[in-house]
């Protein structure tokens, strides 16, 4: 899987950025994509030690749409939280 497949974003909410602090950061990542590939294409991508990968599956909700009202079922999210050994991901950058 390419990097492009495996990472879709990076997860900024008030949790993921005070996980930051303690140098553990949040991605959501392809469900399809297991934790080494997730830790490969960060280390190509940012150039740094990967320590450990933790992944959580949070199931899609039925939500109810349209003029008919017709019950529809969201998609799954996969979220990555990554421990970084060395190195640095900038995922807030000073203006």
């Amino acid at each position: 899987m390419k990097i492009n497949n495996v990472l879709i974003r990076p997860v900024l909410t008030e949790k993921a950025t005070q996980l930051a602090n303690r140098k553990i950061y949040a991605f959501e990542v392809n469900p399809d994509a297991s934790k080494r590939q997730v830790a490969v294409a960060l280390e190509k991508l940012y150039k740094i030690k990967i320590g450990v990968v933790r992944t959580i599956t949070h199931a899609g909700k039925i939500r109810r749409t349209g003029k008919k009202m017709v019950p529809k079922k969201t998609t799954n999210q996969k979220i990555a939280y990554v421990t970084v050994k060395e190195g640095k991901i900038d995922l807030f950058p000073q203006a």
